[in-house]
């Protein structure tokens, strides 16, 4: 893959950037007006040095992204990255094949060099489908082609396979963080200790096959524990369960000093998914294995909705090696070495 570093950008490149803007959205608290607001955004800051890059050397930068389902407009987040811009007006394009509206074709026809142009949700239309008259659609607009969305590269969509076949292709700062701080766990440092929580077993259950061969212990607790138990995998001596009763709710306090105790010996530590029932306040066992790991002098890099959810509570992030954003795309890459984004990137 090649960096955006060794993009051509000059003074009036169109570089399109794919994003993944999908942030969360709710009511937050102390908020009289009861309206949505952008809850955490993460995902927004890690494009900031990729876009920025192109910005700088004079290029007009197309950002594109999906949100939800597809029903809800990218509006709100538009307007929450904004402030992320304060030297640029982020113009968002409802329709970029309206050449009538205001904010539909026109708004490209009028960007100046140094401006930012953000689409409407790419799940308004073909994006899912892999639409191949859809996707020339999007290549026409640009010259150069940037994925800065790592964590949605799992999806063979047609931002993230389909446009690299139409345009001069690279890997925007983050997708290639993502890519090198994930990949050390192919080859880590050992003692590697890999702790899995959560509850998607289907969706872990890979990546303990493929890691106990590269693993010194596999630590499987939380709800996957006792699906993980009924396997033949539970008799490898590389598998480690909580200590006690492995339906627990959370993490007991033999389990956390019997993992406090492995980490302590660990060079390399990959955590994914919480111990306990997080989503219903179950989550002690959960915030005192971050505050271990936080304290460690392992390599931990740690992935997770839930789990970063943890490190943000206890506002730790700088004490991790690395903190991947990446959710499902983390597991896949994981369990497969690469995804179909990396792939169109080649």
């Amino acid at each position: 893959m090649k960096s955006i570093e060794d993009a051509d950008i000059v003074e009036g490149t169109i570089v399109l950037v794919r994003t993944d803007w999908n942030v969360p959205v709710g009511y937050s608290e102390g908020n009289p007006e009861r309206s949505l607001r952008v809850l955490d955004t993460s995902r927004i800051e890690v494009t900031l040095p990729t876009i920025n890059f192109a910005l700088n050397k004079g290029a007009k930068v197309i950002v594109m992204s999906h949100f939800g389902d597809g029903t809800d407009s990218l509006e709100i987040v538009v307007k929450e990255a904004a402030n992320f811009f304060p030297n640029t007006q982020l113009k968002f394009v409802r329709d970029p094949w309206n050449t009538s509206s205001e904010d539909g074709k026109k708004v490209l026809e009028n960007l100046k060099n140094g401006e930012v142009a953000v689409f409407e949700n790419l799940r308004f239309w073909a994006e899912k489908e892999n639409d191949e008259i859809f996707v020339k659609q999007l290549a026409e607009f640009a010259d150069i082609y940037i994925n800065e969305a790592f964590s949605t590269s799992h999806r063979a969509h047609a931002s993230i396979v389909g446009i690299p076949k139409f345009l001069p292709h690279f890997a925007g700062f983050h997708f290639l963080e993502e890519f090198k701080k994930l990949g050390e766990a192919f080859n880590p440092e050992h003692p590697f200790l890999f702790i899995l929580g959560g509850v998607k077993f289907e969706t872990k259950l890979p990546l303990v096959e493929k890691f106990l061969n590269i693993a010194d212990e596999i630590f499987i607790g939380g709800a996957l524990a006792v699906k993980a138990k009924a396997l033949p995998l539970a008799l490898n001596p590389k598998i480690i369960f909580p200590v006690g009763d492995i339906a627990l709710l959370d993490a007991n306090t033999e389990t956390l000093e019997m993992l406090g105790e492995k980490i302590k010996k660990a060079k390399f530590v990959l955590w994914n998914g919480p111990l306990g029932n997080y989503e219903v306040g179950y989550k002690e066992g959960t915030l005192t294995l971050a505050r271990v790991l936080a304290d460690s002098y392992a390599k931990v890099i740690v992935g997770g909705g839930d789990t970063e959810n943890v490190i943000d509570e206890l506002n730790m992030k700088d004490k991790f090696y690395f903190i991947s954003l990446a959710g499902g795309a983390m597991l896949d890459f994981l369990a497969n070495g690469t995804l179909p984004g990396i792939e169109a990137l080649k």
